[in-house]
């Protein structure tokens, strides 16, 4: 299962203030991702592009290695 890491979203460029903001509203706990990810899945539930976007990344990594 591919999880989605906080080095995905800095790949991205996503802004870590902004994206602790979206994790917050979503009530995720930002120091449990930072410290273990999240599955891509839930990311990608999220119907939010650029989750799509970490799911998609963290995915293709995942591949990579297998």
């Amino acid at each position: 299962m591919s999880r989605v890491r906080v080095q995905h979203l800095r790949r991205l460029g996503y802004c870590m203030k902004g994206s602790r903001r979206w994790f917050r509203r979503r009530g995720w706990d930002w120091s449990a991702f930072v410290r273990e990810g999240l599955p891509a899945a839930d990311f990608r539930a999220t119907g939010d592009a650029m989750a799509t976007r970490a799911a998609d990344l963290a995915e293709a990594d995942t591949e990579e290695r297998s």
